[in-house]
């Protein structure tokens, strides 16, 4: 890729470093090529890297990349600006973002913007991170701290030392900078590399507290907000609450899936209504527990409670996963030949784990104390069987070794009425009861649609009309529904 701009903040204001900001871009140049090839990258997708601050405290020091990609408008006369895919994780990446979307936005959408994806801090194409994390640390069982079969944490605390230990030895100076408030701060470089006084963006997952804390530390710099699928952005607790949802959004979401497979219990054999289903997922996972199975392909791991909990939380993200879980839980129940797992590549988890890591750390402090972990463990898979205690179980952040360089932003309605939330009422990993916590800080900047439907993602994601139709109206329009809507 090329350099799409060498930004210097060189000069810059004492009262602008005090906000934590950077000062405008002098004259940069502009250089866009092709992408890297690879399966279903789109012919007209441009790419480029931008130079950024690494610590924007010090922005003549050290400089890290950031991979930027478009498909531009093929209708400049209708073009607004741009529209930017802000991905989810932390640590998903997005420099192919816009190829996917285009295949799927309206045509009055990709008439007025061009579409803009890129790569995080750290991730990826951009300047990557890694820990350098043991191959038995990927677990998919370990990057979620599920607790031992028994519900101990002992494990999962000497675990967590470990991954902390291995980051402070192996992140780099990097490491230290990947934070939410440096994203929102690189989107506005983006927005300034690329020539718009404004910017919009569609946000989803953790996209949609980097979207927030971009609408709120540069107001008058937000364009259009559309975030969809939202994280509670409690300033108090950020990645912590994320983290404590997931056993309120699996609860949420499970009722679906169990009404589904109990609809064809001639076909798998799960259980003749919900409450059955429910039952035989909780025996199963309770024998993998005593009695865990191969996994042939699943990277030497068995398939244990623990992974079966993992792949069931993986399955709700969209009823197209319904038929995996099923036919897994069929063949462990029946001593049948197990699907083949997906398993992601460890390069792609060692990533992935370190950059998310390094954002949930760095946004906010964590407690450390091993007890009230493990109190809270045993008070929450008393309360939410199915997920067994792990979203409030003990994890890295415990014992980061790096103080947090700023407070979490304090999402607030100071500002122009331009961001639109999206939101499933069942939603396994951003649940509903979160989403209305991202509305209350909003106040009136936002209007929230309400989609009656499961799954994680709801523009474009699930067939509702309703819906989808309220975020291309704000998206072309600009005007934002009177009231909070219900679809």
């Amino acid at each position: 890729m090329r350099n799409l701009a060498r930004l210097s903040a060189v000069g810059a204001s004492t009262a602008v470093l005090a906000a934590g900001l950077v000062a405008p871009a002098q004259a940069a140049a502009t250089s866009w090529g092709a992408c890297p090839t690879g399966p279903g990258v789109d012919a007209r997708q441009e790419c480029a890297t931008l130079q950024v601050p690494m610590d924007y405290r010090t922005p003549g020091g050290p400089t890290i990349s950031l991979a930027v990609s478009r498909i531009r408008t093929a209708k400049p006369a209708l073009r607004r600006g741009v529209l930017l895919i802000i991905p989810g994780g932390p640590g998903s990446p997005g420099l192919n973002r816009p190829s996917v979307q285009v295949e799927r936005l309206p045509q009055d959408v990709l008439d007025r913007y061009d579409i803009v994806g890129f790569d995080p801090r750290g991730v990826g194409r951009s300047s990557p991170v890694s820990c350098g994390l043991e191959t038995r640390d990927l677990s998919l069982t370990r990057l979620k701290p599920y607790p031992g079969a028994d519900g101990g944490i002992a494990e999962n605390v000497a675990w967590s030392r470990r991954i902390a230990e291995a980051c402070a030895r192996n992140g780099g100076p990097l490491i230290r900078h990947i934070s939410t408030r440096n994203e929102a701060r690189d989107i506005d470089m983006i927005r300034r590399a690329l020539g718009e006084q404004k910017i919009s963006y569609w946000g989803v997952s953790y996209g949609t507290y980097v979207g927030a804390v971009h609408a709120t530390m540069f107001p008058e710099r937000t364009d259009r907000a559309v975030l969809d699928s939202n994280d509670d952005p409690d300033p108090r607790r950020v990645a912590r609450q994320w983290l404590a949802n997931y056993a309120v959004g699996v609860e949420d979401r499970f009722p679906d899936f169990a009404t589904w497979a109990a609809a064809r219990d001639g076909e798998y054999g799960l259980g003749a209504d919900a409450a059955a289903v429910r039952r035989t997922f909780l025996e199963l996972a309770a024998g993998l527990d005593r009695e865990p199975r191969p996994w042939p392909g699943a990277d030497g791991e068995e398939l244990s409670g623990n992974l079966l909990r993992e792949t069931m939380l993986n399955a709700l993200y969209s009823d197209a996963n319904f038929p995996m879980l099923a036919g897994l839980m069929r063949a462990a129940l029946t001593s049948g030949e197990l699907p083949p797992p997906n398993t992601p590549p460890a390069a792609a988890l060692q990533n992935t784990a370190a950059h998310a890591g390094a954002t949930m750390c760095n946004d906010v402090e964590w407690p450390s104390s091993v007890e009230r972990h493990r109190r809270q463990v045993a008070r929450d898979r008393a309360a939410h069987p199915l997920t067994a205690g792990m979203p409030v179980n003990m994890g890295p952040c415990a014992f980061w070794p790096f103080e947090p360089a700023e407070r979490p932003v304090r999402v607030s309605s100071h500002g122009p009425a331009n961001v639109l939330l999206i939101q499933n009422l069942r939603d396994p990993s951003t649940p509903y009861s979160g989403a209305l916590k991202m509305r209350q800080a909003f106040g009136q900047r936002a209007r929230m649609v309400s989609v009656d439907s499961g799954g994680h993602g709801v523009y474009l994601a699930n067939g509702n009309a309703c819906g989808d139709q309220a975020v291309t109206d704000f998206l072309t329009t600009g005007n934002l529904p009177s009231r909070d809507k219900a679809c």
